[in-house]
């Protein structure tokens, strides 16, 4: 139940024993579960069996007109119909048919557990009856009344400059339980507990112990949950504590809020839906806003990749309020971004931890060197392949977004490949969009010949340098005579204006083929 000082206690049969003005005089001894036990109503019958007419958890009123004098078994049966229906109390009226409570009743009563009562004759079945009424609608009136001012209560915290942490933490007050908000990774945004719920009161809010089993557990079913998708929530016991989940948004694929620890009764449920509705809203409202900051993010990305890292980081700072501290790991991910990527990017640049923007050939991120684990965890939550290199300088960033790029495409889905770790070679290393061009431009004139004249002059040099430079191995791989490869050669140089018997030359030339291939 929550955490509602003010709201009376639900009526029970010690609360109704406890009416001075009724004069009620308890028959049997009871244990506390038995007297403690809520009450929904109070009904009046002299039936034998007035169990179809009941429902669960009432406590029922006779004169007992229905019983023969001394009939023990007759008794038994008719306490055991009652015990069965789920009768939480019995009370008699003497002095009506019968002078006192026949002793075959008291004893039926005793040996079932069930609260048996005296109602004197001087107060009517109607005077029970009313008292229990009084205490279900005053109680009802109190819940109600809280669930107004918790509502009220939450609308401020909503408006607050961080109305998603002060919507959490004051509806974990007003519940008096655990609330957390995961995003649409599935990660876990903001978290807060009622005091007396937190850590070691069987509430997700520690990640050690009983607690920490909890967290997982909640943690695991969120992620599944938004996997699943197109649902709106589920209500369970997880390690024998009531959670429920709520999912947010469009489609349930913003996010979603849980609850542990509390018991929800139909005016919690109504406040927790009244959080859902404004939660998703504003999520929806945020998403509607992302498309113009993920521009500003790129812009930023062009002027990291252009060297003007100073104004980025100025820019970034004052949009976000914080930006990496130098020395840098920078990261390239695939273009194509998994599902809650931008949720989860979101969370953790809301840190100041990590920088992220797109751009021409993917996602590029930022994180302080010191957080280089931060890469592995995104690259793994999201199954995203990601390629990674240090710059240890502002100046140094833009050419390790290339090595990263160069790391990603080497690199496979949800690991995040350092450059050092990545298969290849140095060449791939420097294998820039102006050294493809500048590649190209070296040999644009031996390929206009191969085009015009239909000769193979590329493929025969790239041949011959493969065979360190020697006609015959080249002539046998190719299948034609030395002559025509050494004739091929001779005519590769002029067009090219290179000398290939230079060492310099040759490498020249097969720098420009292996980059531009």
């Amino acid at each position: 139940m929550p955490s509602t000082a003010a709201t009376p206690p639900a009526p029970t049969v010690r609360a109704l024993l406890s009416r001075r003005e009724l004069r009620l005089r308890l028959a049997t001894p009871s244990g506390d579960a038995a007297l403690d036990a809520p009450v929904r109503w109070v009904h009046s019958s002299d039936l034998t069996d007035p169990t179809p007419f009941l429902t669960e958890d009432v406590v029922l009123l006779t004169t007992g007109t229905q019983l023969t004098v001394g009939d023990t078994r007759e008794a038994e049966a008719y306490v055991g119909r009652l015990r069965a229906r789920g009768v939480r109390g019995l009370g008699f009226g003497t002095e009506v048919v019968r002078d006192g409570i026949p002793d075959p009743l008291r004893a039926a009563c005793e040996r079932d557990g069930m609260p048996l009562f005296e109602v004197p004759y001087r107060t009517p079945f109607i005077a029970v009856a009313r008292a229990a009424a009084e205490a279900i609608a005053a109680r009802a009136y109190a819940r109600r009344s809280w669930a107004l001012d918790a509502q009220r209560a939450l609308a401020l915290a909503a408006l607050r400059p961080d109305g998603f942490d002060a919507t959490i933490a004051e509806l974990a007050r007003q519940l008096g339980g655990w609330v957390g908000l995961y995003d649409a990774s599935g990660a876990l945004t903001y978290a807060h507990a009622a005091p007396g719920a937190g850590a070691g009161a069987g509430t997700p809010d520690s990640t050690e112990g009983d607690d920490g089993e909890l967290r997982r557990a909640v943690d695991a079913e969120v992620v599944a949950l938004l996997r699943r998708g197109g649902g709106t929530g589920a209500a369970m016991p997880l390690l024998g504590r009531p959670v429920t989940l709520q999912t947010l948004g469009a489609g349930g694929q913003r996010g979603v809020l849980a609850t542990a620890g509390i018991e929800l009764d139909t005016d919690a449920r109504a406040v927790v839906t009244a959080v859902v509705a404004t939660t998703g809203l504003a999520l929806e409202q945020r998403r509607m806003t992302a498309g113009a900051w993920s521009r500003l993010r790129a812009a930023l990305v062009d002027l990291l990749v252009d060297g003007r890292l100073d104004l980025a980081r100025a820019v970034a700072t004052d949009a976000w309020g914080a930006f990496p501290a130098a020395p840098f790991v920078v990261a390239m991910a695939d273009p194509a971004a998994p599902t809650g990527a931008r949720e989860l990017l979101d969370h953790h640049a809301a840190t100041g931890r990590l920088f992220y923007g797109r751009d021409r050939d993917g996602v590029l991120l930022i994180a302080a060197a010191s957080d280089r684990h931060l890469l592995d965890e995104i690259a793994e939550h999201l199954t995203w392949r990601l390629g990674v290199a240090p710059a240890p300088t502002d100046a140094e960033v833009p050419a390790a977004r290339e090595r990263a790029r160069l790391a990603r495409d080497r690199g496979r889905a949800g690991t995040a490949t350092d450059v050092a770790d990545a298969p290849g070679d140095l060449l791939d290393d420097l294998a820039t969009v102006a050294a493809r061009a500048r590649a190209g431009a070296e040999l644009a004139a031996l390929r206009s010949h191969d085009a015009r004249h239909g000769t193979t002059l590329e493929s025969t040099l790239t041949a011959w340098l493969e065979h360190d430079g020697a006609h015959e191995g080249t002539a046998r791989a190719l299948g034609v005579h030395r002559h025509t490869i050494r004739a091929r050669i001779a005519l590769a140089q002029r067009l090219l204006g290179r000398d290939l018997a230079s060492f310099a030359d040759r490498a020249a030339v097969w720098t420009a083929l292996r980059l531009s291939s």
